[in-house]
């Protein structure tokens, strides 16, 4: 029995091995394997020893480097998947050395252990969901479906009470998102403030701010004159540097968004107004002001008066005009994103008559989509080395530009044929509501990775990471390709200049930018600290909204991440060329090839990726790619 017993042990090892090595020179046959295995069978994709664990340089972390391993084991203990659904993971356990080593990017641990509330969360409501799948399971998706709105209006003024006003945001703001109100400030002082409020964080008394604008209109400690203050708070940093407008600031070349922190007409409330300003249902109405040193400067809001005002998210951004006048701009900053607000809180002196807020995400109806197996990702072959894979940046909320992209140049025909594969890198939200949509979306369409950590900018350079791992180790491509959910990319075109071009090793293509330096600009969305990088200048890199790496640089990256020797820097694009820099430096002979047709300030004739389009431009861009075979902008005749 002990020979049999041993005999059976000795001819398993053998089998594994074997295997071991076929499923090592074929990852996709890997991934066939797994996906067959856990249609039935429920068990841990990752464990790891922790006597095996790499040694940690900073012990601040190394509850964190547990908590990371628990999630990525968590997930595949808890339900049974579909072969749809696993897709949708094949980068995940690859990813657990992210925080296990000492340089880690901002809000690193705090978005892997946001990320393990979440999902837990999420496996809650689809157990939940199996159980009552078989009574009301449909109604319940319906119900869901629709508690992500485009908008939300609230015209009873009734509904506004005098202690203040509460409006839930279900699934978060993004890029075009406004929230209007219309109202008179009142009462004694006239002062009022909106709170633009992120998810609460559990053990946490009070949610953070992502936006504090507070109106005085008899000014407070520091000036007399009416003003307006903005600002954020969090319990970790309480509340961060004020920006005030009037501002004492001297600078007032600041921008954001090329938009003006600070109005230059707002000023001193103007206590004799202009006679030829008009007065419509109680709202101030002046003339344009006149060119010169003469601008005329006024306050937006006056007691007992009507105003409409309108805050709006833009790329860097949220800004704030009133009647139609662009009054204030306020840069977003680390950690406190759009996508965070859960809730709109408005108190003080102001009597409200209504509130709408519109450009919400917003996914579409799987049931209505008429075209879904045309959206449908392709079968990838298991035998066969794709030319290209595109790895594309999205954030959770971001339905509308996802489905662009699905319905524009992810229907080029090497896409459809298998040759290129595309696929949408995204992290965790922390809205349930949100994660959920993107769970459905993520297996109905087999085209998302999903990250095991919450989407926050400073971030993104791990999906730089998780591309390179999706196209070395879950498929195999000749090249491995970047881009952004905005951007249009002409995927027979990047195939074409790739042959051209005829490098397969050691090769970055895209905009190259050789002698760039660093952002010191504390102000910049782009600042980088001379910790950070202490040199002057750059090492070449090419520029986000879509560059090329061949193969074996792409498998470096994976190397050196799994060994914790990548630098981690927070602009994810300059962290490639810093990567890249550093092989050459090993030995790795490399080849720049800039392509100036990468647009990335928008779009511009003759181009082979455009930046900066929206879901209409992209389905402009392709509409007139069909029809003129030509890479014309929807500008152009």
């Amino acid at each position: 029995m002990k020979k049999w017993s041993g005999g059976v042990f000795i001819a398993s090892v053998f089998a594994l091995l074997v295997l071991r090595y076929g499923l090592m020179e074929n990852p996709l046959a890997e991934m066939t394997l797994s996906n067959s295995f856990f249609r039935n069978v429920s068990v841990h994709l990752h464990s790891k020893d922790a006597r095996n664990l790499p040694v940690l340089q900073n012990p601040q972390i190394s509850s964190d480097v547990f908590a990371a391993d628990s999630l990525i084991s968590n997930f595949s203990s808890r339900t049974n998947f579909s072969g749809e659904e696993l897709q949708s993971l094949q980068t995940w356990n690859l990813l657990d050395h992210l925080v296990s080593h000492a340089e880690v990017l901002p809000n690193a641990i705090e978005a892997v252990k946001e990320a393990r509330v979440a999902w837990e969360g999420l496996m809650d409501s689809l157990e939940e969901e199996i159980l009552h799948n078989s009574s009301n399971g449909s109604m319940r998706q319906k119900s869901k479906e629709k508690q992500c709105p485009y908008s939300i209006r609230k015209m009873n003024s009734s509904e506004f009470v005098d202690n203040g006003y509460k409006l839930k945001i279900p699934c978060g703001l993004i890029q075009g998102s406004s929230i209007t109100l219309i109202g008179t400030p009142g009462g004694l002082l006239g002062n009022f403030r909106i709170d633009l409020t992120g998810t609460p964080i559990p053990g946490e008394p009070d949610p953070p701010i992502v936006l504090h604008y507070n109106v005085r209109l008899h000014g407070d400690k520091v000036t007399e004159d009416p003003v307006i203050v903005q600002n954020t708070w969090t319990l970790a940093h309480d509340w961060g540097e004020e920006e005030r407008c009037p501002s004492p600031d001297t600078d007032s070349k600041k921008k954001v968004d090329e938009l003006d922190k600070c109005s230059r007409v707002v000023g001193g409330d103007d206590k004799k107004r202009d006679p030829s300003s008009k007065q419509i249902n109680g709202s101030i109405h002046s003339p344009p002001p006149k060119d010169g040193p003469e601008l005329r400067r006024y306050f937006p809001f006056k007691q007992g008066y009507l105003a409409v005002a309108t805050l709006r998210v833009g790329s860097e951004g949220i800004h704030m005009t009133v009647d139609g006048k662009h009054i204030t701009s306020f840069a977003l900053r680390e950690s406190l994103e759009p996508w965070l607000v859960n809730e709109i809180r408005i108190s003080g002196d102001i009597k409200l008559m209504s509130v709408l807020v519109s450009g919400l995400p917003t996914s579409e109806d799987l049931e209505h989509v008429i075209d879904l197996e045309t959206l449908k990702s392709v079968p990838l072959p298991i035998h066969r080395t794709l030319d290209l894979f595109i790895g594309v940046f999205s954030t959770a909320n971001n339905f509308k530009r996802r489905m662009a992209v699905r319905r524009t140049w992810m229907q080029y025909e090497a896409v459809r044929s298998g040759t290129v594969a595309v696929r949408f890198f995204v992290g965790l939200h922390k809205n349930q509501i949100v994660n959920e949509e993107l769970w459905n979306e993520a297996h109905t369409y087999g085209d998302t990775q999903i990250m095991p950590f919450v989407d926050y900018y400073s971030l993104i350079t791990w999906k730089t990471i998780a591309i390179c791992i999706y196209g070395t180790q879950v498929i195999s491509a000749k090249y491995v390709m970047k881009t952004d959910d905005d951007a249009f990319v002409r995927v027979d075109e990047v195939i074409a200049s790739l042959q051209r071009v005829n490098i397969t090793r050691g090769l970055l293509y895209g905009r190259i930018n050789s002698d760039s330096q660093p952002h010191r600009n504390t102000d910049s969305k782009w600042y980088i600290s001379p910790e950070e990088w202490p040199h002057e200048t750059y090492p070449p890199w090419a520029h986000g909204p879509g560059y090329v790496v061949s193969i074996d640089i792409a498998k470096a990256v994976y190397k050196q991440h799994k060994k914790g020797l990548l630098k981690m820097f927070k602009l994810e694009d300059v962290a490639m060329g810093i990567w890249i820099a550093e092989m050459k430096k090993k030995g790795l002979p490399i080849k720049y090839e800039k392509d100036e047709r990468v647009y990335v300030e928008g779009c511009e004739s003759g181009y082979v990726v455009a930046h900066y389009q929206g879901p209409r431009e992209m389905l402009c861009l392709w509409q007139k790619m069909q029809e003129t075979k030509r890479a014309t902008c929807c500008g152009d005749r």
